[in-house]
């Protein structure tokens, strides 16, 4: 295995996260597991969610939880990486909406 940053093996702590603060690890943890409910949404469909958003704000650990968790939710690699696009199209279309800024800001230093 390649040496990072990020030790995979910490994924496993994470439920330790709590130790510090059990008040409110508590609580995050109960909000995560009620998030991840069967609800409008089923199980599979959060975890196909969860795997673009972990692409979007690039948690090591998220893709890693989610690439397994979707695995092992019948998910395939096809519509994975298809999610994966749209992550990457929303994060892209985010970056260059904000380019009208700057041609608000060039239009109005211009005049």
């Amino acid at each position: 295995m390649t040496k990072t940053y990020y030790d995979p093996s910490d994924l496993k702590k994470f439920g330790k996260i709590s130790e510090w603060n059990e008040e409110l690890g508590a609580k995050f943890f109960d909000y995560y597991g009620k998030v991840f409910e069967e609800g409008h949404l089923t199980a599979r469909e959060k975890s196909l969610i969860a795997l673009a958003v972990a692409h979007t704000i690039q948690c090591p650990y998220c893709i890693d939880a989610y690439t397994g968790d979707g695995l092992q939710r019948g998910i395939t690699k096809e519509e994975m990486m298809e999610a994966l696009h749209v992550a990457g199209a929303i994060r892209g279309g985010a970056s260059l909406v904000h380019g009208v800024q700057m041609m608000n800001k060039v239009n109005k230093l211009e005049m």
